[in-house]
C-alpha cells in the first residue's frame, strides 16, 4: 500500500544498508527477515557466472548468504545517476523502486530494488531484487578507457591508414578469432559490438552477400512491429528523425552501416559448415566456405546468433503433393507482383501468414487463409506495445533496460496477464469482426499474453496492421483446416464439395527452433548434449541455454528481439571475457 509520507530514497537506502550488514554476517535468517515471503532475486553475474532467479524468502536468503561469502559485496548506495527512488506500480503492485550500486571483488555492480508491504502489514520489505555486474574491474569497455584526446599523435603519413588496417584485421590471415559468431542479424552484430569494446577478437560470418540481407530480402512490405525507441542496437541508437515503425530496408541499411561504424569484422557470403571441439586445447575446429574458398578456423568460442526461429519448417503438408500449382514457404515469398489477379491459398495464421495474405490481397490477388489452430490477435498499436510502456517516455533507454532485466519471470508473467486483460478491452471491436468471420481467437485462456507465448513457444500470435479488417470484410476468405477434404490438381477440395481454386499455395508453417540448427550444423550428439534451447528452465527461471554457459564448453546462444539482443549481449560478452581472463571455466 502506497504511503505518501515515506521518503522513497531514505527508505531504500536504509534497506540497502540493512542488506549490506546482513550479507556481511552471511546470516540466512537475518537476510530472510528483510524480504517478503513471495520475493524474487534475479542475479546477472554479480554473484555468480550465471543468469539465474531465486524465488521465495527462504531460497533467496540462502542463495544470498552463500554468494556473500564468495564475493564480499559492499558499498550499497542508491544510484543518484539513475532515475530517483520513487513509488511506481509494477504488475499491479504499489512499490518503491530504486536503482542502486555496489561493489564486489570482481567489479562494480548495479541493480534495482523494489519494496512493498504484505496484505494487512505496513512494513516495507524486499519484493524483488536484481543485481548485475557492470564490468570487470580493470577490463572496462574500450571507450571508457580512452584518455584525453591525443589524435594528433595518431596522425601519420607512414604505414597503413585506418581502412587498410581494418581490412587486414578482418581477413584473419595471421591470427585466429577468439570468438566466431554465426549470423549477422541483430543478435550477431550486437554481441560483436560488445566483444570489440572488451577488446576480444571476434569474427561474424553470414551466408548472405551483404550485412542486412536477412532483412533486405524479406517480403517488400515488411515493417517492424514494435517501435523504434525499443529497438536500438548497443552504443548507436537509431536517428530520432526516423519513423516510429521502421521499414525493413531502413533496418537493413542501418545494419550495414552499424557493422562499419562499430569496426566489426564480418565475412559475408560465408557458409558455416560444421565444427568440432577439442577438449585438450579448448578450441573449436571450424570449417567454413568464404567466397567459395574453404577456410579452417580455431576459435575458443562459437556463438550461434541465427535467430530464435532458425530454419523454415518445410515439413510436408499432407496431400499437398497432389496440387499442380506453385508451392512456396512464407520465408521464400518476396512480392505479390507475379500473383496479381491469381488465386492464392495461405496456410497459417501467424504473423508471416497474415502479412503475406495482406500483401497479396492489397495488390490484387484473391486470397484465402487456412487456419489450423486458434491465434492470438492484438492491434500493433497501442495494444501490442503495452509491454514496452516504460520506453519512449522521459526515461533513458539504459534505465528502461535495467527495469526490464530487473523484472523476474513471475512478475513478468503477472504483468503480461494485466496487459492481456487490457488488450481484450482495447481490441474488442477487432475481435468481434474476426469472430463473425469465423476466425478462431486465442484469448489467452491459459493466462499467457503474446510476450509470454513468445518466450515459451516462439509464436502463436499476430500483431494486426490491417489484415484483421480484410478478414472481417471478407476481402480475405477464411477456411478452417478441419474443413479441407484434400488437395487436388487445381486447388483445395473442401468437405462441403466445393473447390477452392489456387494458382499458389504459401505454407506459413513457421520455423524450427535452434535445437534443429545445432543438429544440422554440429550433429545429433551435440544437439542432445546441449539440450532444449529457448523456453523457460525450471531451475533458473530463465530461457534455456540462452546467454548462459551451455553443457557444451565454448558454445553459446544469442537471439531474440532487438531489445533482448541489446540488453543480454552485455552479459554474454562479460561471461566470455571472464572465461578469457580465467575467472570462470570456458
Amino acid at each position: 500500500m502506497k504511503n505518501d509520507f515515506l521518503d522513497p530514497h531514505k527508505v531504500s537506502q536504509a534497506w540497502l544498508s540493512q542488506l549490506e550488514s546482513a550479507l556481511a554476517s552471511a546470516s540466512a535468517d537475518t537476510l530472510a527477515a528483510l524480504f517478503n515471503p513471495d520475493c524474487h532475486w534475479r542475479d546477472l553475474l554479480a554473484f555468480d557466472w550465471e543468469i539465474i532467479t531465486h524465488s521465495g524468502a527462504a531460497k533467496v536468503s540462502l542463495a544470498l548468504a552463500k554468494a556473500a561469502t564468495l564475493h564480499a559485496p559492499n558499498n550499497f548506495q542508491v544510484n543518484m545517476q539513475r532515475q530517483p527512488a520513487q513509488w511506481v506500480k509494477r504488475a499491479g503492485q504499489e512499490t518503491i523502486e530504486a536503482f542502486f550500486s555496489f561493489d564486489t571483488q570482481v567489479g562494480p555492480c548495479e541493480g534495482i530494488l523494489r519494496l512493498s508491504a504484505q496484505e494487512g502489514q505496513e512494513e516495507l520489505k524486499g519484493w524483488t531484487l536484481m543485481t548485475s555486474l557492470l564490468e570487470i574491474a580493470g577490463h572496462e569497455e574500450m571507450y571508457k578507457r580512452k584518455v584525453a584526446d591525443d589524435s594528433a599523435k595518431g596522425r601519420s603519413f607512414l604505414g597503413a591508414n585506418w581502412l587498410e588496417k581494418r581490412e587486414k584485421e578482418a581477413r584473419f590471415e595471421d591470427e585466429q578469432p577468439t570468438v566466431l559468431v554465426i549470423g549477422a542479424g541483430q543478435a550477431g552484430l550486437s554481441i560483436a559490438a560488445r566483444l570489440r569494446q572488451l577488446d576480444i577478437s571476434c569474427l561474424v560470418v553470414d551466408r548472405n552477400a551483404r550485412v542486412g540481407d536477412n532483412w533486405r530480402h524479406r517480403y517488400r512490405s515488411l515493417v517492424l512491429h514494435n517501435q523504434r525507441y525499443v529497438n536500438h542496437l548497443p552504443y548507436m541508437p537509431f536517428p530520432e528523425v526516423w519513423p516510429e515503425f521502421l521499414p525493413k530496408d531502413m533496418v537493413a541499411g542501418w545494419f550495414e552501416y552499424y557493422a562499419q561504424a562499430m569496426e566489426l569484422n564480418v565475412w559475408s557470403s560465408t557458409e558455416f559448415i560444421t565444427a568440432s571441439y577439442d577438449q585438450a586445447s579448448a578450441q573449436w575446429q571450424a570449417q567454413l566456405v568464404h567466397d567459395g574458398v574453404e577456410r579452417q578456423l580455431r576459435p575458443r568460442h562459437i556463438i550461434m546468433a541465427t535467430g530464435v526461429s532458425a530454419i523454415p519448417d518445410r515439413s510436408p503438408v499432407d496431400g499437398l503433393q497432389d496440387f499442380k500449382g506453385v508451392v512456396m514457404h512464407s520465408a521464400d515469398y518476396s512480392s505479390a507482383a507475379p500473383w496479381v489477379g491469381k488465386n492464392v491459398v495461405v496456410m497459417g495464421t501467424g504473423t508471416s501468414g497474415h502479412d503475406v495474405a495482406q500483401d497479396l490481397c492489397e495488390n490484387g490477388a484473391h486470397v484465402t487463409m487456412v487456419q489450423r489452430s486458434p491465434t492470438m490477435v492484438q492491434n500493433v498499436s497501442p495494444t501490442a506495445q503495452l509491454p514496452y510502456v516504460i520506453y519512449g517516455k522521459e526515461v533513458s533507454v539504459e534505465d528502461c533496460d535495467l527495469i526490464a532485466v530487473g523484472t523476474p519471470m513471475a512478475l513478468y508473467r503477472a504483468a503480461n496477464r494485466h496487459y492481456l486483460e487490457l488488450a481484450k478491452e482495447l481490441d474488442k471491436h477487432t475481435h468481434e469482426g474476426l469472430t463473425e468471420a469465423g476466425f478462431r481467437l486465442n484469448k489467452g485462456e491459459d493466462g499467457n499474453n503474446w510476450q509470454t507465448m513468445y518466450l515459451t513457444r516462439g509464436g502463436g500470435y499476430y500483431f494486426n496492421v490491417g489484415c484483421s479488417e480484410l478478414i472481417a470484410q471478407k476481402r480475405i476468405q477464411l477456411v478452417q483446416a478441419s474443413d479441407i477434404e484434400h488437395f487436388e490438381d487445381a486447388g483445395v477440395r473442401l468437405k462441403s464439395g466445393a473447390l477452392l481454386p489456387a494458382d499458389l499455395v504459401v505454407t506459413a508453417k513457421g520455423y524450427l527452433g535452434q535445437s534443429q540448427m545445432v543438429d544440422k550444423l554440429f550433429g545429433q550428439e551435440m544437439a542432445e548434449r546441449v539440450g532444449p534451447i529457448w523456453g523457460i528452465d525450471a531451475r533458473t527461471q530463465e530461457l534455456r541455454n540462452m546467454w548462459n554457459a551451455t553443457p557444451q564448453p565454448g558454445l553459446w546462444f544469442h537471439a531474440g528481439s532487438f531489445a533482448q539482443c541489446r540488453i543480454l549481449s552485455k552479459y554474454l560478452a562479460l561471461q566470455i571475457q571472464a572465461a578469457e581472463l580465467g575467472l570462470r571455466r570456458h
